[in-house]
């Protein structure tokens, strides 16, 4: 009893293991309090510690997740082409449109990619109104489809009609291919949702002067634009490729200028398609989408590997397809909201869920996971470099591997955390990271801030009781 009396008329130095409540009322006292969070692996939960358990040891998940990694970092991105979606990917027709995420009917999507497809049937002539394209989108006239499941990538609502040019980018290692529209810039754009007629008006300024402008240019490039390359360099001065790309922006316009003025376009249609990129920031965003999206589809379709090949986002859903499972398998659960930095006079509650394909670029190891050596995007997500850097430095506890062509020069030049494991992100209760902009739950308003989600831990525990149950029925066999 007096050791007692005596320890506690000391002052004490506390540590507080687990719920934030015993450290407030302990700082309330005055007492010196060091919080550490922890929390039992899988959330305590005896199933999936079973099966983490089952599943860690197994030597061939290892070879196969590291064989998908492999895949992921010497695939090689090159753009090659600009040409119609009808024309470039695969099982696009007259009648289908596609959208971010994973699959979602008409009545279940989101204010901004109902807008956006509205704005799709107006451009295409399909529609005289507004009116009269939300009938026809609700009459299944209509196929709607994930980008995703026709190897293409498109940022926030998404929306690919069959005849809006799109990137067409060549994996020179494995020989497939992704493809991803043109970044129409900031402001009122159909990626939003919105679709009155300056928006209308610039999509067909894109298919009918801008493309065909960029398609002669590329012809003259032998063996095409190097997007790897551009993004290895950016990473390197300041970019994650996500929500910052100024520098690889810059950089893939020193790529394309020269050639766009040796095309024998009329000298004002190769100014204002000049003027477009250069105006741009964004720009290398649907550049660096359909990069990681091509070394992504590489890395999938091997057998036992845990490594998440996409995470997608419509607005409602939140889903991830897995290596080792189906193609066409999802693992959906509610897109979370976003937390960070509103633009002035919008509020959180004005923000949609979130939204969009982008997340392929932190599937990839780079976006949010890259965020620790690009400083200057705490400005526009909120939080500090000192979060940002461990941020990077967390996403390697749940990837298989690091990207050397990918390194960080502020974590001593360490490559980015490639990979992601299931097994690990449920075992550690770590989720990946994502920077990304806010939608307005309205169509049309537009971008109203940005920030940083997660995905939902749901979607990681159903792919994993999914891989498991084929994987003992692999060994029963």
């Amino acid at each position: 009893m007096n050791n007692i009396n005596s320890l506690f008329s000391k002052k004490l130095k506390v540590l507080n293991l687990g719920t934030k409540n015993f450290k407030d009322d302990l700082e309330i006292q005055g007492q010196d309090v060091l919080q550490l969070d922890w929390s039992p692996a899988a959330g305590g939960d005896i199933k999936l510690l079973n099966i983490i358990d089952r599943l860690s040891s197994q030597k061939d998940i290892a070879v196969a997740n590291r064989e998908a990694v492999d895949r992921m970092i010497s695939s090689h991105p090159i753009l090659v082409d600009i040409d119609q979606a009808k024309n470039a990917i695969p099982g696009m027709d007259e009648n289908t449109i596609l959208h971010s995420g994973p699959p979602i009917e008409w009545n279940r999507m989101a204010g901004p990619m109902k807008g956006a497809i509205i704005g799709a049937l107006l451009y295409e002539g399909m529609a005289k109104d507004e009116k009269e394209a939300e009938e026809i989108a609700k009459s299944r006239k209509i196929k709607f489809a994930p980008c995703n499941e026709h190897n293409a990538v498109g940022p926030m609502a998404g929306i690919i009609s069959p005849s809006m040019p799109v990137h067409v980018i060549y994996n020179k290692t494995y020989g497939n291919y992704g493809y991803c529209t043109i970044n129409e810039g900031l402001g009122k754009v159909l990626r939003y949702g919105a679709f009155d007629k300056e928006v209308i008006n610039r999509l067909k300024w894109i298919e009918e002067e801008f493309a065909p402008t960029v398609k002669k240019a590329l012809k003259t490039i032998d063996g095409g634009i190097d997007i790897k390359s551009i993004i290895s360099q950016a990473v390197h001065m300041g970019d994650e490729c996500h929500n910052r790309n100024k520098a690889s922006t810059s950089l893939f316009f020193r790529e394309i200028a020269v050639h766009i003025m040796d095309t024998d376009v009329d000298m004002d249609v190769k100014r204002r398609v000049l003027e477009f990129i250069k105006g741009n920031e964004h720009y290398f965003l649907n550049l660096s989408m359909p990069a990681c999206k091509v070394a992504t589809d590489a890395a999938h379709g091997i057998k036992h590997s845990t490594v998440v090949t996409t995470m997608a986002r419509n607005g409602v859903d939140f889903g991830i397809r897995i290596s080792g499972l189906g193609k066409d398998e999802w693992f959906t659960g509610p897109a979370n909201m976003i937390k960070g930095l509103m633009f002035p006079g919008f509020k959180e509650e004005d923000a949609n869920p979130d939204i969009g394909d982008s997340a392929i670029t932190e599937t990839m190891g780079i976006g949010g996971f890259a965020m620790g050596g690009s400083p200057a995007i705490v400005q526009f997500v909120g939080g500090t470099v000192e979060d940002a850097i461990g941020y990077s430095e967390k996403m390697h506890e749940i990837t298989v591997s690091e990207n050397p062509n990918y390194s960080i020069p502020t974590l001593d030049f360490r490559g980015s955390a490639v990979g992601i494991d299931i097994i690990k992100v449920i075992e550690k209760g770590i989720l990946p990271i994502i920077n990304t902009g806010m939608a307005h739950k309205v169509a049309g308003i537009g971008q109203v801030g940005a920030g940083l989600v997660n995905p939902p831990m749901e979607c990681f525990e159903k792919a994993l009781k999914r891989f498991n149950d084929e994987y003992l029925e692999g060994q029963d066999e």
